[in-house]
């Protein structure tokens, strides 16, 4: 059987003084499968695109900045994930700094500085506590993980670390 995932980038936009990050809180639009929930930001890749031609223009897009300075944390294959249980791959990126001054919301809600410590605290997707950490973590090399979705929830989650 022939593996086709749908392509993405997620990234967590660092403040300048590294305690909070930039996310989108989806409150536009009901028919939203993330509705009501936190994200990072990004998006899915284009034709001819690479994953840091990806990031860049989708933060670009999303919040109006330039990323300066990213760092790819990992990697996550969400089986099952997509609205109508599409299969994705994404690239996990931690921007750490950035020129320009961010939007205040985009198309999909509203942008947040949301301390690092707290993002757990806040309606994220299920399977999100389990990465989230291993983004923010300087003393880890870059994750590679795996979260089957099935009905809108992860069933399982396992990643190794190289290095």
């Amino acid at each position: 059987m022939t593996y086709t995932p749908i392509l993405g980038t997620l990234g967590y936009i660092m403040s300048p003084d590294g305690r909070s990050t930039l996310m989108v809180h989806r409150n536009k639009r009901l028919d939203d499968n993330h509705y009501g929930k936190f994200n990072g930001l990004g998006g899915k890749m284009e034709l001819g695109e690479d994953v840091i031609s990806c990031i860049r223009r989708e933060i670009r897009e999303e919040a109006g900045i330039e990323c300066e300075s990213l760092v790819l944390r990992g990697t996550i294959n969400w089986p099952g994930f997509g609205k109508g249980g599409e299969d994705w791959f994404g690239f996990i990126f931690r921007i750490d700094r950035f020129s320009g001054t961010p939007h205040t919301e985009n198309h999909e809600g509203t942008l947040e500085w949301v301390p690092v410590d707290r993002i757990l605290e806040l309606p994220l997707w299920e399977g999100d506590r389990h990465f989230i950490p291993l983004v923010f973590n300087d003393d880890l090399p870059p994750f590679h993980g795996v979260m089957p979705y099935l009905d809108g929830h992860p069933v399982s989650w396992s990643y190794q670390i190289i290095g």
